[in-house]
């Protein structure tokens, strides 16, 4: 590695690999969460709300393993998981009544975090990954869980939000962005990730309003939890699957496309399908506080 490294928006040092590979030498019954926390405390790694960035840390600690610096003890996740290494229940009953009606009939919707203790939180990951075409995969890092209901509080869809993309060539034009901005100021970003209007939903504009109520509060939201800002938030739509209408329609901005090629694309051989790349300025002044 480098004699340092900017991962999870932190600058990692050949001393830090070194200490995290004494830590794995000397505490071999140490699970990953258990490393995690401690390199945390040690580094005095915390949010806005002062609480300990212990995501952020898994995450980067699997980005040293793929890059071969350490060898992480196994997953212990219980249950069954799914291809993604997310536990899953295998059934759970739930309401699949045919909702058609007027938009208006509905509102005020509303629009709720689900955090980590939520008895409701195996019901939206239920629903994601049976529901949802891309599933649903464990969250790393900054994330947030959104339920939203009708008036009455009929279920109607689950949005997840987590980690902005680490580059994106359309994006960053757009921001206007060099590479130690975007390393100092990524974590102002979040990344719509899935958006499941329930299949037995059928309410025409529904979509469009979501997003555009759920910008609206994902701010104080965000800081509410994280106790920092963001500033923008950007989705890739799969272009052969779809056209992003409801984003185009809630205000979001299409800024281009990616170049069809994944991350681990180290040969530029192996091709993933194109996905349109739209972002959502979340205040005026957005690429003020981007650019700080």
């Amino acid at each position: 590695m480098e004699a340092a490294k900017v991962i999870q928006g932190r600058r990692v040092t050949r001393a830090d690999v070194e200490l995290i590979q004494r830590l794995l030498s000397e505490h071999r019954t140490w699970n990953r969460s258990r490393l995690s926390r401690e390199l945390c405390e040690r580094w005095d790694w915390r949010n806005g709300k002062g609480r300990l960035k212990d995501m952020a840390a898994r995450t980067l600690l699997l980005k040293l393993e793929r890059l071969g610096e350490i060898r992480l003890p196994p997953r212990q996740c219980p249950g069954r998981p799914n291809r993604r290494g997310c536990a899953i229940a295998e059934g759970m009953a739930h309401d699949t009544t045919a909702i058609e009606a007027d938009l208006s009939g509905l509102r005020p919707l509303r629009i709720e975090r689900i955090g980590t203790e939520d008895e409701r939180l195996a019901r939206f990951k239920y629903l994601l990954h049976h529901y949802h075409y891309l599933g649903h995969q464990r969250c790393v890092g900054e994330n947030l869980k959104l339920m939203v209901s009708d008036h009455s509080g009929r279920l109607l869809a689950c949005m997840l939000f987590g980690s902005a993309a680490w580059k994106a060539k359309s994006r960053d034009r757009f921001i206007g962005w060099d590479r130690s901005c975007r390393e100092r100021n990524l974590s102002r970003l979040t990344n719509n990730t899935r958006f499941l209007i329930l299949p037995w939903v059928r309410v025409r504009h529904l979509a469009s309003h979501i997003l555009a109520r759920v910008c609206a509060q994902l701010p104080g939201l965000w800081m509410e939890k994280y106790g920092h800002p963001i500033h923008l938030v950007e989705t890739f739509v799969e272009r052969e699957r779809f056209r992003g209408t409801c984003y185009r329609a809630a205000g979001w901005i299409h800024v281009g496309a990616t170049a069809g090629r994944s991350r681990n694309d180290v040969h530029a051989t192996l091709k993933v399908p194109v996905k349109d790349v739209f972002v959502r300025p979340l205040c005026p002044d957005f690429r003020g506080g981007l650019w700080a």
